[in-house]
């Protein structure tokens, strides 16, 4: 019977891969596996055990240990509405009562923030369980029967290898979407900004009015004269040396990181195009001058967030909770402090957004997203432009 439950497992682990599931972590021991599921809407993290408790008290420790667990991560795997799904695979029950800890769900976060649900699949209740547990997966769980001839450690040791093959596969995709480009642009765009500034000193200071006009910088009397390129020219320059260290250093890190993901050319185009809608936002709401890169900026910001709207799990177990919390800061620092054009910041966001809808990510397509995103980028441009200019 032992035997039996350890094929049961991993075939379970094995059609959770197939239902579209990935496995998120596993024990050394393989009597453990985490598996979360690609779904933006309503995630489900599923944890499968292997395990033989003889008594209830065992069980509701271990219970207990999960459910603290998942509250720590404070929504990172399932978001908000997902659900947890525990899942013991035991030859046996324990020996004593152990049905009322199963009997109703625990929340997470609070209500209405997601559930964790408990499953203990036994020699004795199987048929009822998996019909459950394919409706909580939404995965088609129904294992085929071992060859009678075949040995069940056998059976078991055959599904546990096509187990780790394909975890394995998924992992080298998954190293290979973030290594997809190289940083031509980020570099090219540092060495231009950092050539600017140094031809705005030459010219008089990069922090004289009159120079910063004179080379492109964001003057409202002169876009409503005509001089419409004053969208796109801003992000090369800076306003003191302050200012182009840290967007330098932030074009560093953030366009290594989505140029890698999107490659050159789609990067190319997410960065025009954020620069063009945070000068256009600045136009917009801001009426003293301004330049610098940080629109285009926040627009590779909203890049890595269209990426979590992809690849969810992906985002969130990388860079995902660093990410937003650098908006979050970043646009209250815009806010409480003199000077700093937020307005620019904010539609360089949504702007890199659309445009990483628009393009996609590298060898997928995904087309009603992407017509999405350029209906509504156009169309905000054209409204943004339209507002400005009357």
């Amino acid at each position: 019977m032992v035997g039996t439950m350890d094929v049961l497992f991993w075939q379970l682990v094995h059609l959770l891969l197939r239902g579209g599931y990935r496995i998120a972590r596993m024990a050394e021991r393989g009597d453990e596996v985490w598996l979360e599921s690609a779904r933006w809407r309503r995630p489900t993290l599923i944890r499968l055990v292997r395990a033989d408790f003889d008594w209830s008290r065992s069980l509701r420790l271990d219970m207990e240990y999960t459910w603290q667990f998942i509250r720590r991560m404070n929504g990172r795997a399932t978001g908000r509405g997902g659900q947890v799904v525990n899942v013991y695979i035991m030859a046996y029950p324990p020996v004593d009562d152990w049905e009322f800890l199963i009997d109703e769900p625990l929340p997470l976060l609070g209500t209405g923030d997601g559930a964790f649900h408990t499953l203990l699949i036994h020699s004795g209740n199987i048929n009822d369980m998996l019909p459950r547990l394919e409706e909580m997966t939404g995965a088609a769980l129904r294992p085929a029967p071992s060859a009678e001839e075949e040995d069940p450690f056998a059976a078991a040791e055959r599904f546990k290898h096509q187990v780790l093959t394909e975890w394995r596969r998924q992992r080298e995709e998954e190293r290979r979407i973030f290594e997809y480009g190289r940083p031509v642009f980020t570099r090219l765009l540092m060495i231009v900004q950092v050539a600017m500034f140094f031809v705005l000193e030459w010219s008089g200071g990069s922090t004289d009015p009159n120079v910063l006009i004179r080379y492109g910088a964001k003057f409202n009397p002169l876009i409503e004269a005509g001089e419409w390129w004053r969208f796109l020219t801003p992000m090369f320059l800076h306003i003191g040396f302050l200012h182009l260290l840290t967007n330098t250093f932030a074009l560093y890190y953030l366009g290594t990181t989505t140029e890698r993901l999107y490659g050159s050319l789609r990067f190319l185009i997410i960065y025009a195009t954020a620069g063009f809608f945070g000068t256009l936002s600045s136009f917009l709401f801001t009426p003293s001058i301004s330049a610098g890169a940080s629109g285009a900026i926040f627009g590779l910001f909203g890049a890595l967030l269209y990426f979590g709207t992809v690849y969810r799990h992906l985002f969130f177990r990388t860079m995902g909770m660093n990410v937003i919390s650098l908006i979050v800061v970043n646009l209250l620092f815009g806010l409480l402090v003199p000077g700093i054009d937020n307005a620019g910041h904010i539609g360089g966001l949504v702007g890199g957004f659309l445009a990483a809808g628009a393009v996609h990510l590298p060898k997928q397509t995904a087309s009603g997203r992407q017509a999405g995103a350029l209906a509504a980028a156009l169309l905000l441009a054209a409204s943004g432009l339209w507002l400005g200019f009357r």
